[in-house]
């Protein structure tokens, strides 16, 4: 069996029970990091009086996932193997979702244990959220893709959830007081943790708190959402501008526009059509 196990973000005391009972029985543990899995696990052991000591600890990252479970021996999941992310929740801006693709191909039994999110504490502390919301993770770092996401997390219909550096959490306020001062926006930081600080209000009020406040730390920003920005059923679909008696060319960049994939590969798909 294959486990996703979501370790805490900040207070040790937010591990389960039934994490702690799960890591005991794994012989093998895919980790983000094997140095921070590896200290964590000597804290659970210490805390908790844990008997958590997997045979082998096996880095599993963004940066040679894909190579290493094109190796990987099946065998291993003949034994409780789980995978661990530095800390919240696997897949969520972390890595693990190739992990979870290889054992959905080739039919690995694995189960997701509920546990720590960053996402989800900080859109409930918000008051945003009345049933539908958006994660966005983190946004591009800069030129014309930021600019893109920034203008997404304004108009997005439902509260908006993004993860943010310490480093960026002041210009990303700033661009978003320079596109929408009353924004109604809620930042927090160091969640769970001893110097756990929250923020709410307009953007240009955030702003100048945030001017004034220690920045160290994880951030996690919630934008409320464009309620004024309503879905309309009469907007234009794939299917309305194929129907239109347009040249290719053109609905070729009308759907490249609308689905942001090139204009080329839909004119190749309407002249064998």
């Amino acid at each position: 069996m294959l486990y996703f196990i979501p370790t805490p973000i900040g207070n040790l005391n937010d591990i389960s029970f039934r994490a702690l009972s799960v890591l005991e029985s794994c012989e093998f543990l895919f980790c983000e990091d094997t140095r921070v899995s590896k200290s964590l696990i000597a804290l659970l052991n210490t805390r908790f009086n844990a008997k958590i000591y997997p045979k082998k600890f096996i880095s599993l990252h963004s940066h040679n996932e894909k190579e290493l479970l094109e190796k990987l021996d099946l065998s291993i999941f003949d034994k409780n193997t789980a995978y661990v992310s530095d800390a919240g929740m696997p897949t969520i801006s972390d890595p693990g979702k190739y992990l979870l693709e290889f054992a959905l191909k080739n039919k690995l039994s694995y189960e997701v244990l509920p546990g720590a999110n960053a996402a989800l504490v900080a859109l409930v502390s918000s008051s945003f959220c009345e049933k539908e919301f958006i994660f966005m993770g983190f946004l591009a770092h800069r030129g014309k893709e930021r600019q893109k996401d920034i203008e997404k997390l304004l108009s997005n219909p439902y509260p908006s959830i993004v993860y943010e550096s310490p480093k960026r959490i002041l210009s990303l306020v700033k661009e978003l007081a320079n596109l929408d001062a009353n924004k109604e926006l809620f930042a927090i930081k160091e969640i769970s943790k001893k110097f756990q600080t929250q923020f709410k209000g307009r953007a240009k009020e955030l702003l100048k708190e945030l001017e004034n406040a220690n920045l160290k730390g994880e951030w996690v920003l919630v934008v409320q959402g464009n309620f004024k920005q309503e879905f309309n059923t009469n907007t234009l679909c794939e299917k309305d501008i194929l129907e239109l008696d347009l040249p290719l060319k053109i609905k070729s960049k009308l759907l490249a526009k609308m689905s942001g994939k090139s204009p080329k590969e839909f004119y190749k798909k309407l002249i064998l059509s």
